[in-house]
């Protein structure tokens, strides 16, 4: 019985998650037994004309590439966005803050009117097509990716987290980032990364998106407590969520 074949494409990225997958040594391997790779730029030449799963790194920022976008969409059965650049856009977004001729000129210089250069608002993945799975995170975690993967593999359904990282916090046990003086996106942000962050003394970056139902009272009454102000909040989510829907 033929194994089924997985694409592997990237857009407007570091391709910092391709590299995770990359890293993922033995686990990758034993994921390997149980798919064909059949597309993937950072390690083989092969193409496919269909895939079972594509998983696509990188946010959208050229009408070319949302036309590619749509072609591998039509093309696979399944579509994973691979990273905070295809699930929100990232770091990518920060350009939507400005008119995007300026931004032209701020990267291109004298070339910026030059056709294949141009550039439009980044989209994250699902802005384009239709999604099925998003893998959060910058950069993600793989066995996040493995678990999703081998789900789909044996027909059933990924559960994700939808609650935020504070919970993630708590099971762990670590101290507040707010009693450090800090402003942390951890009880607006998704879980699911282990509170990596917060746990190795940094506060909550928001890599990971929204979660779908923010608790607004309680990110408020963290907010007073502490003696910060809901725009404290806003004014950190600026690095990875630009032109996320506002839910704040």
């Amino acid at each position: 019985m033929a194994k089924p074949k997985i694409g592997i494409f990237d857009f407007s990225c570091c391709e910092g998650c391709q590299l995770q997958i990359v890293n993922m040594e033995e686990e990758l391997l034993d994921l390997l037994s149980l798919v064909d790779p059949v597309e993937w730029r950072e390690a083989m030449s092969d193409k496919s004309d269909h895939y079972d799963i594509a998983i696509i790194e990188g946010s959208i920022t050229r009408d070319e590439d949302a036309e590619r976008l749509q072609k591998i969409r039509e093309s696979a059965d399944y579509v994973i966005a691979l990273g905070a650049c295809a699930t929100i856009g990232g770091v990518n977004k920060l350009q939507n803050n400005f008119a995007i001729e300026d931004v032209q000129i701020m990267v291109y210089g004298d070339a910026a009117n030059m056709p294949h250069l141009a550039s439009t608002p980044a989209q994250a993945i699902h802005e384009v097509v239709n999604v099925d799975y998003m893998v959060h995170g910058c950069p993600i975690d793989a066995h996040e990716l493995t678990h999703v993967v081998r789900c789909l593999l044996a027909g059933k359904q990924p559960v994700m987290p939808d609650y935020p990282v504070c919970v993630e916090c708590k099971m762990k046990e670590n101290g507040c980032r707010y009693e450090y003086g800090e402003v942390c996106l951890g009880p607006v942000t998704r879980a699911g990364c282990d509170a990596r962050c917060p746990s190795n003394g940094f506060w909550c970056f928001g890599c990971r998106g929204y979660v779908d139902d923010p608790n607004l009272e309680a990110a408020a009454v963290v907010m007073e407590q502490y003696g910060k102000t809901i725009d404290d909040l806003k004014s950190k989510m600026a690095l990875f969520g630009s032109a996320q829907e506002q839910k704040l």
